[in-house]
């Protein structure tokens, strides 16, 4: 059961109890750990998270539960719909009366940011895989959650540096008009600068309301640029995609760059839209044998032609990380304290199928490499879900921004 905000405000605390999807009846007694998955489920980064999000979790909580069944977990979903007040208003009924543990996903970076207070009032944990503000290792972190996945730092350093280096030094950006936006385009400026390459211009627009770019695009055109970038996800992405192909714009000459881009954006659009398109992932499914051997396992779990993207592996990722967690320090001492919790995922070397070996610095950054690819022309596929081609592997070190520059509260200057 999904939980709207009329749902959750007309029934209180019996829709969150109708709400809870236990994944494996657990044997043991005593209260679960409850997950709760907040992600987009209806609207434009429903692709980007959404059932494909929710599908990687509980793939996480099977495996686990199978391996450790005395220990029982619940997983609980809800849409927070893009909307801040939405998002934190569920938030807070799981934290007061839905006995939620620990949220993960949190697809939307003023949700995340949003939801740091209620974290820290109630101990609580958070693991944060789609929502992709720098901001949540810097000067917002919190001892209560770990940013997994990617973030726009990470993203806008791989693919501004690489796209300058290779001759695209004057950039436009289009940019979705929130947190995350505007952290992804100051990041992305601060690399195109450094390495040589200067910015023209650029445009907002409110996310998630608008499917015309056709006046975007034409001031990205006329500004003399030779690469645009996109500081967009989802449907917002794939539109803006759609329309510069329409007003031929790549076929041009000018680079399209994608600040946020994702397998399920391009399985979207299509080849004959994306190809030629420079993005960063930090999974792929088809990069190594254990991403295939997690993909082969969450396969049945999602619709044909479906391929998770580096959000979702995050889920089962973290998700994983976070209930080695619990059998480490305890169900009880779990449930008491979100923080205790998370100490435990950093003090632990993590290593899972969908991003291999990596750490958890005492920021709240995972660290692992990031991959630069570009998609694929239809002509170059061999089989489905064959979409990119690896460009240059970006090392774990070098990946994420330095946590020394980040002005994280945790870290003593």
């Amino acid at each position: 059961m999904t939980i709207t905000r009329r749902t959750l405000l007309g029934t209180g605390a019996a829709a969150l109890a109708a709400g809870l999807l236990p994944v494996r009846r657990a044997r043991a007694q005593g209260a679960p750990i409850r997950i709760g998955v907040i992600t987009d489920m209806s609207g434009v980064y429903q692709d980007v998270s959404g059932p494909t999000t929710v599908a990687c979790a509980r793939q996480a909580v099977e495996e686990f539960t199978a391996a450790n069944p005395s220990i029982p977990v619940e997983v609980l979903v809800a849409d927070h719909q893009n909307k801040p007040d939405i998002g934190l208003s569920i938030i807070r009924e799981w934290f007061d009366r839905g006995g939620v543990d620990v949220i993960t996903n949190v697809g939307n970076s003023a949700v995340a940011l949003g939801a740091i207070p209620q974290l820290e009032e109630k101990d609580k944990a958070a693991i944060i895989t789609t929502a992709g503000s720098s901001d949540l290792t810097g000067k917002s972190c919190s001892a209560q959650l770990v940013h997994w996945s990617w973030d726009s730092w990470a993203l806008a350093h791989s693919t501004a540096t690489s796209t300058v280096n290779t001759g695209g030094t004057k950039w436009f950006f289009i940019t979705a008009d929130y947190a995350f936006g505007h952290a992804a385009e100051a990041d992305a400026t601060r690399f195109v600068e450094a390495a040589g390459g200067e910015v023209v211009g650029g445009v907002r627009f409110p996310y998630g309301s608008t499917s015309d770019f056709s006046s975007f695009l034409l001031q990205a055109q006329s500004s003399g640029a030779n690469t645009i970038g996109l500081a967009c996800s989802g449907a917002d992405l794939i539109n803006c995609l759609k329309q510069a192909q329409e007003f031929g714009i790549p076929q041009s000459g000018v680079r399209m760059a994608a600040l946020v881009g994702f397998i399920t954006d391009v399985l979207g659009m299509g080849l004959d839209v994306g190809q030629g398109l420079s993005l960063t992932e930090t999974f792929y499914w088809d990069l190594n044998d254990r991403t295939r051997a997690f993909t082969t396992r969450v396969k049945g779990k999602l619709p044909e032609g479906t391929f998770p993207n580096m959000s979702q592996a995050g889920d089962y990722a973290g998700v994983m990380h976070y209930l080695k967690a619990v059998k480490e320090i305890g169900v009880e001492a779990a449930k008491a304290s979100g923080r205790a919790t998370i100490d435990a995922m950093k003090a632990m070397p993590t290593d899972d199928d969908a991003f291999g070996q990596g750490v958890i610095r005492a920021d709240g950054r995972k660290i692992h490499p990031a991959y630069l690819f570009e998609v694929k022309s239809p002509a170059a596929v061999t089989s489905p879900g064959d979409v990119f081609t690896l460009k240059a592997t970006i090392p774990a070190e070098e990946a994420f921004r330095p946590m020394a520059e980040g002005g994280c509260k945790l870290i003593p200057a």
